[in-house]
């Protein structure tokens, strides 16, 4: 069974998110991604200063298997992307919530609200 920390909302497409004291978003990809994916192997993350639309493919994670497309959660503009995981993409597969992949600051914080929370994430990947 997949990880699935309870203080973290999630999206369909199998992002995590994190809201961090200040209001920006951490996100990454679930544990549950990368176990479907395997082996990840590269990794192409958004440039800070990037305005993003919600649900707007904005990332690429590769595996040995294949390639995905990583989509924002909710629209904001991108404040960070995670060097270390672009430099070392396998450790996502060592702990896809430490590894983060970017941070985004929300155009409209209440967006976050209607994400879902690990209940309702556990149950869209219990039916998978």
């Amino acid at each position: 069974m997949s990880n699935v920390p309870s203080t973290l909302k999630y999206t369909k497409s199998h992002e995590w998110i994190r809201v961090e004291d200040d209001g920006t978003l951490t996100i990454g990809v679930t544990d549950h991604a990368q176990e479907a994916l395997g082996d990840i192997v590269f990794l192409e993350l958004p440039e800070a200063g990037r305005a993003l639309s919600a649900g707007e493919a904005c990332a690429v994670i590769e595996s040995v298997k294949a390639a995905s497309d990583i989509y924002a959660p909710v629209a904001g503009e991108v404040v960070a992307n995670n060097q270390d995981a672009i430099d070392a993409p396998e450790s996502i597969n060592a702990d896809s919530y430490a590894n983060w992949l970017f941070k985004l600051k929300p155009a409209n914080a209440a967006d976050v609200a209607a994400l879902m929370d690990a209940a309702a994430y556990e149950a869209e990947i219990a039916q998978a």
